[in-house]
């Protein structure tokens, strides 16, 4: 009984040390973490789905594409949700739209 007197006093003790800031220190510390995630990780995410969703919008026929396989080829057709890329002469595979990740500069745009 006199091991558990000893635990329930340096619990006391402890809490007591602990708790003699203001509440507004923690209160600072969550804002600040909440700037640090929105700066860090959810503002850069949305600014590349922002680009992910224009590249999609913009595409055409005869755009050089890159898929999220890394698959390179050219665009020989467009559906609402299916791309059609030529990746060889006269292989031609159906792509959804959401996996095109990037286009390739052709070699024209490469020289000028």
């Amino acid at each position: 009984m006199n091991l558990m007197n000893l635990f329930i006093t340096d619990a006391h003790a402890a809490e007591s040390a602990v708790g003699g800031g203001s509440g507004y220190e923690s209160i600072i510390m969550l804002v600040a973490m909440g700037a640090i995630f929105y700066f860090l990780l959810i503002r850069p995410q949305s600014k590349r789905a922002k680009a992910h969703k224009q590249l999609i919008e913009s595409l055409s026929v005869g755009d050089p594409v890159v898929t999220a396989g890394g698959v390179h080829g050219k665009i020989v057709a467009l559906q609402d949700a299916i791309v059609t890329v030529e990746i060889a002469a006269g292989v031609k595979v159906k792509f959804n739209r959401s996996s095109i990740v990037g286009g390739q500069k052709s070699t024209d745009e490469k020289s000028e």
